[in-house]
């Protein structure tokens, strides 16, 4: 069963930035597509970003674009999100997990990590 372990969240300001890290036990992590979601309080999980397995056209929802980047480094088998610009409107649960496509982009292994929390205060 694979195992997903998000960790970097915390609180910060409007403005400021975080660097999330999610650690994957995958032996073939390097041929995943990987991404982000998250959830934020009272709505449902959505996606954020995600990036190829050799990095090659990161994707990203709309709201995110030009302040998150994704990167991931294969030796690791982790996958980063950079967090830039912060709003409250960022505030979730950000979870990591493989990519798949179904209607939209969804997450491909059914088992989800605890997930770290981010809190932007305005």
């Amino acid at each position: 069963q694979v195992q997903l372990e998000e960790s970097g969240g915390g609180l910060v300001r409007a403005g400021g930035s975080l660097r999330l890290s999610c650690a994957a036990s995958l032996s073939t992590f390097s041929s995943y597509v990987m991404g982000w979601f998250r959830q934020p309080p009272g709505k449902e999980r959505e996606f954020v970003a995600a990036i190829k397995w050799n990095g090659d056209s990161p994707y990203y929802t709309d709201s995110v674009k030009g302040r998150f980047t994704i990167s991931r480094d294969n030796a690791k088998k982790t996958v980063y999100l950079q967090m830039n610009s912060l709003q409250p409107e960022d505030t979730a649960v950000y979870y990591c997990n493989a990519i798949a496509y179904s209607g939209g982009y969804v997450g491909y292994f059914p088992s989800w990590g605890q997930g770290t929390h981010v809190t932007v205060s305005s």
